[in-house]
């Protein structure tokens, strides 16, 4: 699938375009899982009379890309509208960042403490993660590092992947740009989620980088 890539610079029509299509996205997600309860119920039929087990496979894979079908499509309608942020303060950057990975990053810092919406923010964190190694990089070759910086008395948390795939400044190579797939689009609204809270995301070379504020 090729990424799409506009040449129109009327950005008014453009906007109209994204509210026309997030409403249609909405209608269909809702058809979609209309077809999921049908599936649903044809499956539990099958169960209940003993259906072959080549006919229960079929439809057990039907209701998974229902599924599948379903969430890409919330992803893109919430991608399409504004994002309502609920944040509360003195939230401990580092262990969010622990429970969005999994895993133990390399921590530099005493205090990463600002003010997030926790949920969107471990959703945004798990997606990036989870996106870069469905472009191609492997779990082991992303390591992940956390420092806190401070300019002119403003300090930031950064957190970088090292070992991603390189940039090369094309929109159709950038992970977060680029709308292919499932990961694609989780990607574009994990970096959507990053700039609401007041942060930065950059791919340099062999590395993404987050910038979030913290509370003074």
């Amino acid at each position: 699938m090729k990424p799409f890539l506009s040449e129109t610079h009327d950005a008014e029509a453009l906007q109209e375009l994204g509210r026309a299509s997030v409403q249609i996205v909405h209608d269909l997600k809702n058809q979609i899982n209309g077809l999921k309860l049908y599936a649903t119920f044809l499956r539990k039929r099958l169960e209940k009379t003993d259906g072959r087990t080549d006919e229960l496979d079929t439809v057990a894979k039907l209701i998974a890309g229902l599924e599948r079908a379903a969430a890409d499509m919330t992803t893109l309608v919430r991608y399409g509208r504004p994002l309502a942020l609920r944040r509360v303060p003195h939230v401990d950057l580092r262990r969010l960042l622990v429970a969005a990975l999994g895993r133990e990053p390399e921590i530099n810092c005493e205090a990463c403490l600002g003010e997030f919406d926790h949920a969107a923010l471990t959703e945004a964190l798990r997606d990036i993660d989870v996106g870069l190694r469905a472009h191609g990089q492997q779990a082991a070759q992303l390591e992940v590092h956390l420092r806190r910086e401070e300019q002119d008395g403003a300090p930031s948390a950064v957190i970088e992947w090292r070992g991603a795939l390189p940039s090369n400044n094309n929109d159709a190579c950038d992970p977060f740009n680029s709308f292919v797939g499932s990961a694609g689009l989780r990607l574009a609204l994990a970096a959507k989620i990053i700039r609401a809270h007041g942060g930065q995301i950059e791919h340099e070379a062999h590395t993404i980088r987050v910038c979030l504020p913290l509370t003074t």
